[in-house]
């Protein structure tokens, strides 16, 4: 393929942009390439400014669940601009759109609306601690709740419950208050309670964790969070940011049958446009403002074109009939055709329309299992499969996203490539 555009435009954002990408992951420096630019996006497909086309995997990390620019959402949005982009006042569209929420998640009792995903899990935070008393939170090594500075945080070389920042520009003082546990691992939740139990406002947690690669609980796990959380008067938090309205329409909730007490959710509430939400029980979001003491407010948050997407983003997922089931078969015929063509050489991890293929010779069941796998060989096999029309994410951290526009032609050249490339490479 010709990328000679995609290398212009790459060298002169890099003239007015920080590393030329307005996210880090965008830049490709772990797969060893210049990022594509891409000019527009249909279905299953996006094409870049270099006029290639790929099957895309990526889909806006994970909002593009229908595909991209589905017919009856960017009708109704066209139709919204006319009517003004933004209102910072009340809307009928609002309470729809919290109303299609509960509707799918009945533990969202009450929900209010912000812009990113990132901002949905700093204030679901804020509420925790608002409503306990309590300022420490326990979240999992590995799982990534958005860019907020309380959040970036990783276990200290010292004693378990010792966090530093993950980030430059984040001060100590603003993690001492995050514990940190291992994903998959109830003793070491246990361990933390046991130490500060009475301090702790809330665990936070990827019902299915998707930031360090998608790594599935284990049978326990989830109930064993929401049976000591309980137990120890504090929250239960499930960032359903990936998970939400893709494994279903009940989200990790629905089918692990585990309900927390406040749930974040991201832009596929509104068909991949800037929106987000917090949620959970009516008696711990009245403590937000102006109900109550905690404070939250957005210019943007509920505005008229986010909300006009995700009405008709999820009344199309409430009534999608068997097209969940049918594009969690497409993956699992993906992921076990990765199995089959690349052998012991990696392991896949496949839930619903999330999946994640690692080149490891082990099981990966956390962060220290994730990271075990070989990134040069993610970074081969992701510029192979750009070659050949096949967009991946340019991390072996992220995952894979199959959307309902991904049909069994789509599947069908992936598995194509992916054949290919094991036949080259060999199976061990």
């Amino acid at each position: 393929m010709e990328h000679t555009r995609s290398e212009r435009l790459f060298r002169e954002s890099q003239q007015y942009i920080p590393g030329g990408v307005n996210s880090p992951v965008r830049a490709c420096r772990a797969v060893g390439c210049t990022p594509v630019f891409i000019d527009h996006a249909k279905g299953a497909y996006v094409y870049d400014v270099d006029g290639n086309r790929y099957i895309d995997y990526v889909g806006s990390w994970g909002p593009c669940i229908l595909g991209h620019a589905q017919e009856n959402v960017v009708r109704a949005v066209r139709e919204a601009c006319e009517g003004g982009l933004t209102y910072g006042a009340p809307t009928e569209k609002e309470l729809t759109l919290a109303k299609l929420i509960r509707a799918c998640m009945p533990g969202m009792e009450l929900s209010r609306l912000v812009s990113s995903g990132t901002e949905a899990v700093m204030s679901a935070v804020r509420v925790a601690r608002g409503y306990t008393g309590r300022d420490k939170i326990v979240k999992f090594r590995g799982c990534y709740h958005g860019h907020s500075d309380g959040l970036l945080v990783k276990a200290g070389s010292g004693a378990l419950t010792q966090s530093v920042p993950d980030s430059g520009g984040v001060p100590a003082d603003y993690t001492k208050h995050t514990l940190v546990a291992e994903y998959n691992d109830c003793a070491s939740v246990e361990r933390l309670f046991a130490e500060c139990g009475g301090e702790i406002a809330a665990v936070i947690v990827e019902p299915v964790a998707a930031n360090m690669g998608v790594v599935l609980p284990e049978e326990g796990f989830l109930p064993f969070l929401r049976d000591i959380t309980r137990d120890h008067g504090a929250l239960l938090i499930f960032d359903e940011v990936i998970t939400g309205f893709r494994l279903g329409v009940g989200g990790a909730q629905q089918r692990f049958g585990v309900m927390p007490d406040l749930t974040t959710l991201g832009k596929i509430i509104g068909g991949g446009m800037p929106v987000g939400a917090y949620g959970g029980r009516r008696e711990i979001m009245e403590q937000v403002a102006p109900l109550g003491e905690v404070y939250q407010a957005g210019t943007l948050s509920g505005n008229p074109l986010a909300t006009t997407a995700g009405i008709v983003t999820l009344a199309l997922l409430r009534d999608s009939g068997d097209r969940y089931e049918r594009a969690e078969r497409r993956t699992a015929e993906l992921a076990a055709a990765v199995r089959e063509a690349l052998g012991d050489r990696v392991r896949v991890n496949q839930i619903g329309t999330l999946m994640s293929v690692f080149f490891t010779g082990t099981a990966v069941r956390d962060y220290g299992t994730a990271t075990a796998s070989d990134p040069s060989r993610y970074a081969a096999f992701f510029r192979y499969m750009l070659e050949r029309g096949v967009y991946l994410a340019p991390s072996q951290y992220e995952a894979m996203f199959v959307s309902f526009a991904h049909g069994e032609e789509e599947i069908a050249r992936t598995c194509e490539a992916v054949r290919a490339y094991g036949s080259l490479q060999g199976k061990r």
